[in-house]
């Protein structure tokens, strides 16, 4: 089973190079190798994630140098879990570009799409800082031409800032893990969590400063207040259909926050333990409100779902910042619906733009149009996930994570804010709705010649996973407390990756 950790890697670097060559990425082969090789990721993430089930922790140490001198893969509960997320995403977000033809507008879509898929799984499989900055920069360079697909003015305008944005952030991360190596001498995480474990008084403070900045860069790219502004104009001006597929790029971002302040800026860490806590939860409780403020002030459907990710992500990481077993839970239930609804709504935002002709999406009355009522019923129901209502699984993981915050001392304001964050996400989303479908009038559009008769079919999906969920919240939330057990109980990640006796290991939990 060890061998099939680097498939979600190595699959897509391979076909993405292949993509690039000229006679292939301008015929139909581009297309069914893209294809084909999504479909194996999933199948091959479905199988990592039965095995991550059972609790076990599998090691790929690649050319066989042994951590914390090699490149490390490590594979357990959560990874697989964020690895499937992705696998299953990506699937849908490919379907849908196919069905409408996005992937032709431009030549290099299926390369720069299997890149992106090598990047996010990569970052979620390493098991050491360095490879987590090289696949940062892999998912954020396909990122760039992702959202350039297609062209235009406003694209390459906002590609710009998106592009400065990240390039300030991937300094910043260089820095931090300068910091880092310079006091522990080590970039594997498991490694890094002993030596900070017993690093002396007089390094601690190096270390806390190390700590705070690399989990502030997690959170510009998380989105996280006040670092959030590069993600509305960025998710607005490229195709939705990319879009839905960004839509887990913030939790690129969450993912890293629990991994390594869990494991290396833990209990352990002496004066970096946790180091984020004195300022992540405020600013989590502030990005629930900018997000779902700007989902009632939006003027078109793309910047509505834009916002609604912001509002979503805010809220995931309120839990998160908790940093208790209970929060991480919650958060670990609500981050899979928080991926599927943000990538729903960005695809009912394709099909309604696409109908509505020249009106596009702009939130004004327009002429009704084709399949009007089925997707009406879609924007409701992505609506109803996006808010967090019942009966779906947005509102069990809201209350998973106000259950979490009971006794924290800030859980008047984490309430106020996740309930408020909820009555403006109702009012912007209920507002958008009525202008599109309640008050269209006039005659028909007309059916543009290009429409697929399944292309609803990809959102219909994302649905179908958003309401299991909710039917199958039970095994979610014990999956995500054991997966929580796994994060805290550090030795046995760390031995995992070390050896069955690493010489400082006893005694850390």
């Amino acid at each position: 089973m060890s061998d099939l950790i680097i498939v979600p890697i190595l699959l897509p670097a391979i076909i993405a190079a292949v993509c690039l060559v000229r006679v292939v990425r301008l015929s139909q082969l581009a297309r069914l190798l893209s294809g084909a090789s999504t479909l194996v990721i999933l199948a091959s993430a479905l199988a990592l994630f039965l095995s991550a089930k059972d609790g076990n922790i599998t090691i790929y140490e690649l050319g066989d140098w042994p951590a914390p001198f090699g490149i490390v893969l490590v594979l357990d509960r959560l990874s697989a879990l964020m690895v499937l997320l992705t696998s299953v995403l990506g699937v849908v977000v490919l379907a849908h570009a196919v069905l409408t033809g996005l992937d032709r507008r431009g030549m290099h879509f299926h390369p720069l799409f299997q890149f992106q898929l090598l990047g996010l799984n990569g970052s979620f499989l390493t098991g050491d800082l360095f490879n987590l900055f090289v696949f940062f920069e892999v998912l954020l360079i396909a990122s760039y031409g992702l959202m350039l697909h297609g062209q235009g003015q406003q694209r390459l305008h906002a590609g710009v800032k998106y592009v400065v944005v990240n390039l300030v952030g991937s300094t910043l991360f260089l820095i931090a893990v300068g910091i880092l190596y310079g006091v522990t001498g080590t970039l594997n995480m498991a490694d890094m969590a002993l030596r900070v474990a017993e690093a002396p008084m007089g390094d601690q403070p190096l270390i806390r400063a190390g700590a705070q900045l690399l989990i502030a860069v997690f959170a510009l790219k998380a989105a996280l207040l006040p670092l959030h502004l590069w993600l509305p104009q960025t998710y607005a001006s490229t195709s939705p259909a990319v879009a839905a597929l960004f839509a887990i790029l913030t939790k690129a971002g969450v993912y890293p926050i629990i991994r390594v302040t869990v494991l290396i800026f833990g209990a352990d860490a002496g004066v970096a333990a946790f180091a984020p806590v004195g300022w992540m939860l405020p600013a989590a409780m502030l990005t629930i409100l900018a997000g779902y403020v700007g989902v009632l002030a939006a003027r078109n459907l793309r910047s509505l779902a834009a916002f609604g990710v912001i509002g979503s992500t805010g809220t995931l990481l309120v839990a998160v910042s908790l940093f208790t077993p209970k929060g991480i839970a919650a958060a670990l239930y609500y981050m899979p619906h928080s991926v599927l609804a943000g990538g729903l709504v960005f695809l009912v935002t394709d099909l309604v733009r696409r109908g509505r002709g020249d009106d596009e999406d702009h939130l004004r009355p327009g002429r009704p149009f084709a399949r009007i009522g089925q997707v009406s019923v879609l924007f409701m129901l992505a609506a109803i996930a996006l808010a967090g209502l019942p009966p779906l699984s947005g509102f069990v993981g809201k209350v998973l994570i106000l259950d979490a915050s009971a006794g924290a001392a800030l859980m008047p304001w984490i309430w106020a804010a996740v309930l408020g964050g909820t009555f403006f996400a109702i009012l912007g989303l209920a507002r958008a709705g009525s202008t599109l479908f309640w008050k269209a009038q006039g005659e028909p559009a007309e059916v543009p010649p290009t429409r697929h008769p399944f292309e609803t079919a990809p959102a219909w999906f994302l649905l179908a996973l958003v309401a299991g969920l909710t039917i199958f919240a039970g095994p979610m939330t014990d999956y995500a407390g054991e997966t929580t057990t796994q994060l805290f109980e550090r030795t046995p990640y760390i031995e995992a990756v070390l050896g069955e006796a690493p010489r400082q290991a006893e005694g850390l939990r």
